[in-house]
């Protein structure tokens, strides 16, 4: 059986104790991972704050750290096949998913960091007596979930060792491999030991020692939004930097004018990726009621054609969720919307022999759903959509940002002004036009309200992992002209 450690200053490092490793399609434990302690987190921090103040990384030319992020990339895109059929056992994921999503897109962002890395502007002139400075912060950490793991990892580790940071990056056991070989990549090409360190351990121990640390001077997180305000009481001991990529319950409205073929394909696409475990998922469909139900209809007929099964199958369009936990949650929720007054147009048992094992959830539509229901305003984090009527736009603006969340909202219409209007006015951090899950290199990435502040991605990603310090030069000004007297007022020959 497969075993994997954890990666702090240039080695593999192990420990007594592991935590068993689940394919969701199976229930079976397939492989083990290292459980890290406190201890292993004080000395990864150790190791990077070595790597930083004496390995040279920091000072290494950007034009050579973007190289080096290129060649891990492509030691990574050349094990494509291998690391998308792992991913689909870590998590569920569909493996033909896998492949453009957890490995492809990350391998494709950090090509696009490298490239920022190039052109990154370090120092700025400002007027003619000053310039802007932007330095590292040292030791940063990021924390990733479980559910695409590369993807978020790419986002904090990229940016942030290209700035010249170390880091330490907390891994979810379910899902450590691909972290893994990141960090293995980079090293292979040359990232000094302790530049980059991977760690495991549960979230209350391990997590919160990460976000309370000294030594870490600022925690990038991505997760639940209760967990995010752990985080930050944390990190409030220390006054360090956040970012926070929280929860969300995507508004995803269609208009009556939308072609409703690419609606429905899109709308299914918004909360089908992986069995709905994602973020900023379009679990919230907001259908105007002339169209509500030939949509409605439209969607099942859809949804009945999908391939349910195996995520190591290529055949396969929805896997299962990732454990029994999660299986339970949804299960759950579904029944506080039946009890709540929702009606499930469709859903239920999956039956089969291949559904006796592993964990799984029949992808559900609620309909008569009203946005005070908790379906509609809590997270459910599973292949679930609720489906809210509307009558006017003014009103399906309301519902939508009618919630506590705010990371993503979609718009489908073929009217592109029109939409361009709604979006402006949705209170999300992204707005998909006629699309869903569309997360470009180029485009910012994060939450209004609860769902976090901060961003990745877009133009600003390399600033994230950056302070800026101010230098000001003396403006050549008499002595007797500065302000200065303000306070020195007698003469330096009088006062000698």
């Amino acid at each position: 059986m497969p075993h994997y450690r954890m990666f702090i200053d240039g080695e593999h490092v192990d420990t007594d104790e592991s935590f068993d490793m689940v394919n969701p399609s199976t229930g079976e434990v397939w492989a083990t991972v290292a459980k890290g302690t406190t201890e292993h987190v004080d000395a990864a921090v150790e190791a990077a704050q070595r790597a930083f103040e004496s390995s040279g990384w920091r000072d290494t030319p950007m034009a050579d750290r973007a190289d080096l992020i290129d060649r891990a990339a492509a030691r990574l895109a050349d094990r494509l096949d291998e690391l998308s059929a792992l991913a689909a056992q870590e998590n569920g994921v569909p493996v033909r998913l896998a492949a453009g999503l957890l490995i492809g897109m990350p391998i494709m962002h950090a090509q696009h960091f490298a490239e920022m890395a190039r052109s990154f502007e370090w120092e700025a002139p400002v007027g003619e007596a000053g310039l802007v400075r932007k330095e590292p912060f040292g030791v940063v950490a990021g924390i990733v979930p479980w559910n695409v793991p590369l993807v978020v990892g790419t986002w904090k580790v990229i940016p942030a060792i290209a700035t010249g940071n170390s880091v330490i990056l907390k891994v979810d056991e379910k899902t450590p491999i691909t972290e893994l070989a990141l960090a293995e990549a980079l090293t292979a090409e040359g990232l000094p030991p302790g530049v980059l360190n991977i760690v495991t351990g549960d979230a209350e121990e391990v997590g919160n020692h990460i976000s309370a640390h000294p030594g870490i001077r600022k925690v990038s997180y991505t997760g639940s939004t209760p967990t995010g305000r752990t985080v930050m009481r944390h990190a409030a001991e220390n006054v360090k930097a956040l970012t926070l990529e929280l929860g969300g319950k995507g508004a995803n409205i269609v208009l009556e004018d939308a072609d409703l073929d690419r609606a429905v394909d899109g709308s299914l696409w918004a909360f089908l990726v992986n069995a709905g475990q994602a973020c900023e998922s379009g679990t919230r469909l907001l259908l105007p009621e002339s169209i509500h139900d030939e949509f409605v209809d439209r969607m099942i007929a859809r949804m009945k054609t999908l391939t349910i099964g195996d995520s190591s199958d290529p055949a396969t369009d929805l896997g299962p969720v990732v454990n029994a936990r999660q299986r339970d949650r949804i299960s759950h929720y579904l029944e506080i919307a039946e009890k709540e007054g929702a009606t499930v147009a469709y859903g239920g048992t999956l039956s089969g022999p291949q559904y006796e094992t592993g964990y799984w959830i029949h992808p559900t539509v609620l309909t008569d759903v009203t946005n005070d229901m908790k379906v509609a305003a809590e997270e459910i984090f599973g292949p679930v959509v609720s489906v809210l009527k509307y009558s006017t736009v003014e009103e399906a603006i309301s519902i939508a940002n009618d919630t506590e969340y705010g990371l993503s909202a979609g718009v489908w219409s073929t009217d592109n002004d029109r939409a361009l209007d709604i979006a402006r006015r949705l209170d999300a951090g992204t707005v998909w036009i006629n699309d869903w899950h569309v997360l470009s290199g180029q485009l910012p990435f994060g939450g209004f309200k609860q769902s976090g502040f901060g961003r990745e991605m877009g133009p600003n990603a390399l600033d994230e992992y950056t302070q800026e310090k101010a230098i000001s030069f003396d403006d050549g000004a008499p002595r007797e002209e500065k302000l200065w007297q303000a306070v020195l007022s007698t003469p330096p020959s009088a006062a000698s």
